[in-house]
């Protein structure tokens, strides 16, 4: 009630010429200092300059990022209260029955940002060289290989359970509190496996302390052009999987306010320091409207859906 009541009383004409007059919040929800947050943050200091006016980022943390995505999904509908999106947001309602908010039904794309690709990385001592090997090996192991991850329904999550279900092999999911908490134990080898995000698995590659088996993501990434696709070197076409990023309003938002900060999202990921920047945290740019961010995300949420049907979470 209180979001239709929000968009009524926002005309177009109103939403076009006044917006914003007031300060804007970008809702991450998920704790600071983490790579959504990092996002966030550039965006929300670039669309600052922009508007001449306070753009604040908020962590509203806990239950996966539900948390924070069911307040936007609440909040009035006139373009004050932004979400910073990543998978968890079109993965959390095929994990958590409890969750109510649909991230088709009650979000409106304003623009996605880009691609972080995952490597599939292994310890050295590890015998398979290559992802077709690794492939190989765990269809011999028993017990099966273990895969580490940042938790349940992350992006390590969706890139280790799509190789286990297209390979069809097993792999145990262990599920840990946070990237780091995983990588310390794959690098110790109390682990065999992990999908780690490109910009962090680089230094230990290039340290022989991981090896790099393949990118998950469709394309090649730019940071490792010679390391080549699970889909191509494990021989599976329909596996993609990578960590991708975008800003949401509340559903009812007005399509000027929506159009315009399109417009503006728009110009800032093509300011030469903002791709630098997102080319540190291994972002592989690649801007989307709203119409086709929409269409990602509802294509995302239905992938997820049926994979998550048959998914270990290493909570059993």
């Amino acid at each position: 009630m209180t979001c239709i009541m929000a968009s009524t009383l926002l005309t177009p004409a109103m939403a076009q010429t006044q917006y914003p007059d007031k300060p804007i919040k970008i809702i991450v929800p998920f704790s600071a200092g983490g790579i959504v947050d990092s996002v966030a943050r550039l965006m929300g200091d670039k669309l600052s300059v922009q508007y001449g006016k306070p753009v604040v980022v908020e962590n509203r943390t806990g239950a996966g990022g539900s948390i924070g995505t069911d307040y936007v999904a609440n909040a009035p509908a006139d373009g004050y209260t932004l979400l910073l999106v990543s998978p968890s947001h079109a993965v959390a309602p095929s994990l958590q029955k409890s969750i109510t908010w649909n991230p088709v039904r009650d979000f409106k794309a304003i623009a996605g940002f880009g691609i972080v690709p995952n490597i599939i990385v292994v310890h050295p001592d590890t015998p398979a060289k290559t992802i077709a090997e690794f492939i190989d090996l765990a269809k011999k192991s028993n017990p099966s290989l273990t895969y580490a991850t940042a938790g349940v329904g992350t992006s390590n999550h969706l890139a280790g359970e799509l190789l286990s279900q297209e390979a069809k092999i097993d792999l145990t999911h262990v599920p840990y509190k946070g990237q780091t908490d995983a990588l310390n134990d794959l690098v110790s080898g109390r682990v065999d496996m992990m999908p780690l995000t490109a910009a962090l698995a680089m230094p230990y590659i290039k340290a022989n302390k991981l090896r790099g088996l393949a990118v998950t993501t469709s394309e090649r990434a730019s940071a490792v052009p010679d390391l080549p696709t699970v889909a191509e070197a494990g021989g599976l076409p329909n596996y993609e999987v990578g960590t991708w990023f975008g800003l949401v309003a509340p559903a009812a938002t007005p399509a000027p306010v929506i159009n315009k900060l399109a417009a503006d999202v728009d110009k800032i990921l093509d300011m030469p320091d903002v791709q630098a920047k997102l080319a540190t945290l291994g972002m592989e740019l690649a801007p989307q409207s709203p119409a086709e961010f929409d269409a990602f995300v509802a294509k995302e949420f239905e992938k997820w859906a049926e994979v998550m049907k048959h998914a270990d979470t290493g909570e059993n």
